[in-house]
């Protein structure tokens, strides 16, 4: 059996460094051109080629979007967009309009197509058209329930992908015209505002009939974490990450635990569901739940009220290096710490594990007892050898 790839995002060569250092098996990147996340740093053409030289020193696989609603005047530039993303040896492209197959097919014939969310692919007809097309692999819209994607796989014969983790939009697949109505930003072709995520007053014609408590149409983000086995056993090729503009926190512990679920599948090992849960949870302190796969969603998959997604601070720092002779750990900070906190660990290397913090010494190696400078470099002692990337971060109670 082929085992199923974890596909990771990466906004930038750093997130595309810690996505590939914590187990994913490929990433997705956008160019400057053509990507529906234009607020994300994106990559430039010698980027892209460093990127794939990057991955496919490890074996990885690297993807480029260039999924946006094209108009007239995004055309032009395309051909030779292609050419250069084929020179940089891009693993696929993923797309939504069939312009830029047309021209992959006669400028690139040997490019790999992946067919992107934003097409809305619901059933085996239409990934059968595709395949006609020469596309090799389909990225369902995430609106599909388990049988939807099982007759899809069996059906279709092609490279299934779907999404199971992060980010939702209340259309289907991004094909939504909230952001240019009221901020002229195409959401379709990467500028999107998040209106769904405003809070709004309620009005009977011109009367306000809500009080303090505002309403959204938001909805909750995507957690899959207690359906991989089903989708590995599915037939599912590829279980794909949303967020290119997360930070490396967050993708960081979002592969690691990811990486975890599915080589505990493999391997026949149980894993604590409701710790994962957990974990994912405190990467971006918003709801997440399974949408489609079960059942239609219904009010508990939705916002409609107030609601409260204050950031943590749980992101404590980077580990630097270990002074294996004085036993202490040099941090990169990234949030307030001080002696005393407890602490946890974990890295591609490293199991998570937990301690208190003694003391803490800045540059000098003189003994402070708050590191609260952003980047500030600091030394803390620790018995057990950590690695360079290694992540520190506020230990939870789930932290042994």
């Amino acid at each position: 059996m082929k085992k199923v790839e974890l596909l990771a995002p990466a906004g930038d060569f750093e997130r595309l460094r810690f996505a590939i250092l914590y187990g994913a098996d490929a990433v997705y990147i956008g160019g400057q051109n053509y990507s529906l996340r234009a607020n994300s740093t994106n990559f430039s053409i010698k980027e892209i080629e460093e990127a794939c030289k990057y991955v496919h020193d490890r074996n990885k696989k690297i993807y480029v979007a260039v999924n946006i609603v094209f108009h007239n005047e995004d055309v032009g530039g395309l051909e030779n967009y292609l050419i250069d993303l084929y020179k940089c040896k891009v693993d696929a492209i993923i797309v939504s309009d069939p312009v830029v197959i047309s021209i992959a097919r006669k400028v690139i014939p040997k490019m790999e197509i992946h067919i992107s969310t934003q097409q809305s692919t619901m059933n085996y007809e239409s990934a059968n058209f595709w395949k006609n097309e020469g596309v090799t692999r389909i990225v369902l819209a995430r609106e599909l329930n388990k049988d939807d994607i099982k007759m899809i796989v069996e059906k279709s014969g092609l490279e299934v992908e779907t999404f199971i983790h992060g980010a939702m939009c209340v259309s289907y697949s991004g094909r939504c015209v909230l952001s240019n109505y009221f901020t002229n930003r195409d959401s379709n072709r990467g500028g999107c505002s998040q209106i769904c995520r405003w809070n709004f007053d309620l009005y009977n014609e011109t009367e306000k009939i809500n009080d303090s408590t505002c309403f959204s149409i938001a909805v909750k983000d995507l957690n899959m974490c207690s359906k991989i086995n089903e989708l590995i056993d599915i037939g599912v090729s590829s279980l794909k990450i949303e967020g290119r503009m997360r930070s490396i926190y967050y993708i960081s512990n979002v592969i690691n635990i990811y990486r975890k679920i599915i080589d505990s599948y493999y391997n026949n090992i149980n894993i604590d569901i409701d710790s994962c849960n957990y974990e994912l949870f405190r990467c971006a302190n918003r709801d997440a739940v399974v949408q489609y796969f079960d059942k239609k969603p219904g009010v508990e998959e939705q916002y409609y009220l107030d609601r409260d997604e204050v950031s943590n601070k749980d992101f404590l720092g980077l580990v630097i290096d270990y002074d294996d002779l004085n036993k202490e750990i040099i941090v990169e900070q990234r949030n307030y710490f001080k002696a005393g906190d407890f602490i946890t660990i974990f890295g591609p290397n490293t199991s998570k594990f937990s301690f208190k913090v003694e003391y803490i010494k800045d540059e000098d190696k003189n003994i402070i007892d708050v590191a609260r400078h952003p980047q500030q470099v600091v030394r803390i002692p620790c018995n057990k050898r950590v690695y360079k990337d290694d992540i520190i971060r506020v230990k939870f109670t789930i932290d042994i």
